[in-house]
């Protein structure tokens, strides 16, 4: 059974997702979520998904949020992109939600406050606060990534696929891939991967589209 993403270009949270099941051959068709339109505030979102965000994956009866458990869905469906030991799950797990707290929520924010509200509205201390804080992070990754391919067991998996997720759009929001080597290697390592697609090809809704 084709599986249903609903989801948006725009969002990292849903790339991570589209991008896990384009990688692995998992079958899906994505159906676009109006996020810019309030639709994620309607009662007919709330009832597929009672805290108003995207990705939600429906899927064999089961309706799923939350990128991490997507992600975590996706690899134990296709046996890929996940861990191979006790082990690596533990680390996985601990890559998702330090990416959760420290990264993609952080990423998100400052992302949406510099770029796709009003100029006039764009309240400048918070995104310069929210940006000193993203350098920490980025740091973290950039050192871990320093002597290794892949953040999980020498290959590619939904760790990864996790902390990528805002990385790959250029509007800016503070990462520089000139200054974070490392994490700029692995993207590109990332992007070579076959089935890899920029988050405006796979999924619908973009800057364009709103212009």
């Amino acid at each position: 059974m084709t599986a249903k993403l609903h989801c948006f270009g725009e969002s990292g949270n849903s790339y991570k997702a589209a991008l896990a099941m384009e990688l692995t051959g998992f079958l899906w068709q994505p159906v676009y979520v109006d996020f810019f339109g309030g639709e994620t505030r309607t009662p007919e979102f709330r009832k597929i998904n009672p805290m108003g965000e995207a990705p939600v994956l429906v899927h064999e009866g089961q309706t799923i949020s939350q990128s991490g458990v997507i992600l975590k869905y996706v690899a134990e469906r296709t046996g890929k992109l996940g861990a191979l030991t006790s082990a690596q799950e533990l680390e996985i797990s601990r890559w998702i939600l330090w990416d959760n707290y420290k990264l993609s929520s952080l990423c998100g924010v400052t992302r949406f406050l510099a770029n796709f509200i009003p100029s006039e509205k764009r309240p400048m201390e918070v995104i310069r606060w929210h940006k000193s804080r993203l350098q920490v992070s980025f740091g973290v990754l950039n050192t871990f990534l320093s002597d290794r391919k892949w953040l999980v067991g020498g290959r590619p998996t939904i760790a990864d696929l996790s902390c990528c997720g805002y990385l790959y759009y250029r509007e800016p929001f503070g990462f520089e891939p000139g200054a974070w080597p490392h994490i700029s290697a692995w993207l590109e390592r990332l992007s070579e991967l076959d089935g890899w697609r920029h988050p405006y090809d796979l999924m619908p809704g973009s800057p364009a589209d709103r212009r």
